[in-house]
Order: C-alpha cells, then structure tokens, then sequence
C-alpha cells in the first residue's frame, strides 16, 4: 500500500514539471486543479500505520530520496502545500451538526434513565400491596379464628388483668397469633371490658369477639353444680377415674382416654419419652402425671376439660428447677415419675423418704452388688396384679416388667400419682450405704439396713413389734365392744 502511494506522488509531481513549461495562466489554472486533486486523493488514501519489517527498509529509503530531489526542483512558491499529518486521521465535523447530534443523545439519555425508575417504583408498589394484603388476610384468619385447631386450651386469668396482659397470655398458649391484633381489635370495640379471674376453656378456632365474651361474662359452665374432688398422694388412675365417675364429673372410661392421649400442648409433654415402650402398659400410660390435689369439676364436664385442669396443675408444679436437677442426674421426665411413685407408696413419712430413695439409688447405680441391681419393692408386684386385672388378654411380658422382684431397674411406668415429697427426695438423691429397708406398718417406722443379714434381723424386729400392736389393738377393740354390749343391757 505504501509504494502505491508513492506512485501517485511522482506522477503528480510529473504533471508538475509539465505544467511549468506552460503559460502562466494555464500552470496557475493546473495547479489549482492538481492541488484539488492531491486533497481527494490523500482524502481516500486510509489511515494505516507502517509496520515496519525486515525487507522494506531500503525501498523506503530510495522512494524518500526521490520524493525529495522531485520537491527540490520545483520553486518554493509553487510547491503545493501537504496535507497536515495524519495522525489516526479524524474527519473534520460541522461543529453546530456535532452539538445537535450531542444534544439530541443527552435527550435520548435522560428518557432511558427514566424507565428503570420507573419500573422499580410500580415494583416497590406491586411488593407493598401485596404484603398490606397478606397481613390483612393474616389478620382476618386470626380475628376469625379461620384454619385454626378446636382443641380447648385452659387459661388461668390473674386478677386485674390487662387487655395487653391477656393478649400475651392468648399468645403464649397459641390461641391467637398476634398480641397486638388482638389490642386493636379491642380499642375498635369501644368497650370497657372487665375480665374475670380464673379458669377458662378457650380454642383457638374461636373468633375475638367470642374469647371476649368468655373472659368477661359469667357463663353458663359456671351455673353448673360445683364437684370437689380430692385425689390423695398415691392413689392411682382407675381409683381417680371411678371417683370422677361417681361424683358425676364424667365416665370413667372416657376419662382414661383422654387423659392417656396427652396432647394438650402443655409444657411438661415436650419432655415425655418419645420412644414407645412396648412393655408399657397402654391403659394407664399416663399413670403418674395426674397430680394429688383438691380439684373443683362440675357435673357432666367435658373429659378433656377435666384432664386439661389436672395436667395444667401438674405443669405449675414441674419447674425449671425440678427439670434442671432431673437433667442433671441423667433422668427422664417418665424416669422420674416412676422412681417418685415407688418411693411414695413404699412409705408416706417425707423425712423418711429421702432414705427410702436412696437405696433404690444405691441398687440401681451398683449392680454388683447383693441386689444385682432388683428394687424389690412390694408395691410394684402389687401394681402389676392391678393391670393384670384389666387386660382382656393376659401378657406376662408386661406384668413381669412391673414386678421389680421379677425384671431389674424401674418398671415401664409409674404405679401411682406421686406428690411433691417423693418426687423432691429422688430429685434430692441422698448419699447413703444401705440396700435395704423394712417399715413397720402400725408405727410407720422405718429400719434400714446396709446387708441382707442385717436386713434379715430388722425384719424379725419389726415383725415382732407388728404382731405385738397387732395384739393390743384386737384386746382393745375387744374390751370396747364389750363395754358397748354391757351399756345396751343397762
């Protein structure tokens, strides 16, 4: 490409010299011609940088010198002016055509910029809306009470209670689901509501304006006739379900159904034992968690009602305390309780019980020992006839597992509905060396004993002393009645 345009160079160099034998007018005409003529055609001419390579130098060199001795023989004057040097050659513009061209792109700029904007507004707008309607549709399902469970849940109201301490309250039991709903919710009633201290039986499928009504009027459960009820420490689940039956509370039968299903959200239940025990006797699953207390039903309650306000008692009395020491030895929830109905039925003396435990402790933790790790315990043969006693077919796998003088360590499950004090005394776990133990059924005495001989001669102690008082009361009895005849002949 180079040496082509060299060529164009000399032959206009040539036209040139011709030109100057000419006439004056004609060689200015020419020039002026041949000047349009090299501005055309430098114009097409491309841009291109010499790449400079190994063979070209010379030829470069040779055209250069020609170039130059050509120029040198025409005069000063009449040399035609060289185009400026290209240096990566940019075309010359119309400068007002470049500021509308510039104006008109800034213009086309802004309105690009616009439609982002745009977009991310209506999308903000498109997110807001949608959010403002699922949480008004949250809030009417709530307010409703819409897809929500019907299972009753016992409240306990404090006195004076607020409207914000109540809606915590429907909050921390999962009848509502929003504190703060439920406030509004109130101020837009524009009543001054008074809620009533106690118990009430709420489900979270109920509406607002139906929880009001319940926490703040006398309703007609509370028309109905009052049951008192005591459950003594020890008394076990078919002995509670005939006395609720009897007093009119409810069928027995339905109330050990609903109580051994368990499932009323209560706190306690998160620490029930998750793996099913085979040999647990299904019946009395529960037996143990029905807490002794005085209870106040009313007549033909609802069986989930009455078992709601017997776990609800049962869960104030397992605390954060109680759970931490349980965990602390190794123990589980059912653990716990079964270990605790042993202790209370073996003896009811609270200053004797600790010991009681801690020989059961002590049998338990040392299987090496003379007990090889058997409790033992009378009470627990005897529970097992009671369960036997209601099976439609017998299964002595699971009466064996009751009988502690059959199967090492604890039974399955509990033989009876402890009390605090036996259940505190396994919690307390004494240290002591004794393995056995034996009361005297008439004082309530208790002897204990580190060996089996030793246990062997507290055994004739007591047995002696038993037959003894045994004595005395029949001569007493005796001498009364006879007095009794003896006045009535008189």
């Amino acid at each position: 490409m180079a040496d082509n345009n060299n060529d164009v160079i000399n032959d206009i160099l040539n036209q040139l010299d011709q030109a100057k034998k000419s006439s004056e007018a004609e060689a200015l005409k020419k020039e002026e011609e041949i000047k349009e003529e090299v501005a055309e055609t430098k114009a097409e001419i491309p841009v291109k940088k010499v790449v400079s390579h190994a063979k070209e130098p010379e030829m470069a060199v040779r055209n250069s010198a020609n170039v130059r001795r050509q120029e040198a023989e025409i005069p000063k004057n009449e040399r035609p002016v060289p185009p400026p040097a290209q240096q990566d050659y940019i075309p010359q513009r119309n400068n007002a055509a470049v500021k509308r061209n510039n104006a008109h792109h800034k213009k086309k700029k802004k309105k690009r910029s616009r439609l982002p904007g745009v977009l991310i507004l209506t999308v903000f707008i498109f997110a807001v809306s949608i959010c403002l309607s699922l949480v008004i549709i949250a809030f009417g399902r709530d307010m409703f009470g819409i897809g929500k469970s019907d299972n009753t849940k016992l409240i306990n109201v404090p006195e004076n209670a607020t409207t914000k301490e109540i809606s915590e309250l429907l909050y921390d039991e999962g009848i509502i689901n929003s504190p703060k709903c439920f406030q509004l919710f109130t101020k837009f009633r524009k009543s001054a509501d008074v809620y009533l201290a106690g118990e009430h039986f709420v489900s979270p499928s109920m509406a607002y304006e139906t929880i009001i009504n319940k926490l703040t009027s006398v309703e007609e459960e509370s028309q109905k006739e009052a049951v008192s009820i005591t459950f003594y420490e020890g008394i076990n689940l078919y002995e509670a379900a005939e006395l609720l039956d009897d007093e009119g509370v409810c069928k027995a039968d339905d109330f050990l159904f609903n109580f051994n299903a368990a499932d009323y959200g209560f706190d306690f239940e998160k620490y029930l034992s998750k793996d099913t025990n085979t040999l647990k006797f299904t019946e009395t699953r529960m037996e143990g968690y029905l807490f002794p207390d005085t209870y106040t039903f009313t007549k033909d309650m609802d069986p989930e009602e009455v078992c709601q306000k017997i776990y609800f008692n049962f869960n104030q009395k397992m605390t954060n305390d109680r759970l931490e020491r349980m965990a602390k030895l190794n123990l589980s929830l059912d653990q716990l309780i079964t270990f605790a109905s042993i202790v209370q039925k073996e003896v009811n003396n609270r200053e004797e019980m600790n010991h009681v435990a801690s020989v059961f402790w002590n049998r338990l933790e040392h299987t090496d020992a003379e007990t090889v790790g058997m409790l033992q315990s009378d009470p627990t043969r005897n529970y097992s006839e009671i369960i036997r006693s209601h099976m439609e077919v017998i299964n002595k796998d699971i009466i064996n597992a009751y009988d502690t003088y059959v199967s090492k360590g604890l039974p399955p499950g509990a033989i009876c509905n402890p009390g605090l004090d036996a259940i505190d005394a396994v919690l307390e776990k004494m240290p002591s060396d004794d393995y056995y133990f034996i009361a005297n059924i008439y004082t309530g005495e208790t002897k204990f004993a580190k060996t089996n001989d030793e246990h062997e001669q507290n055994k004739a102690i007591v047995q002696a002393d038993q037959e003894a008082e045994k004595e005395r009361r029949e001569a007493e009895e005796a001498a009364a009645a006879a007095a009794a005849a003896e006045s009535e002949e008189y």
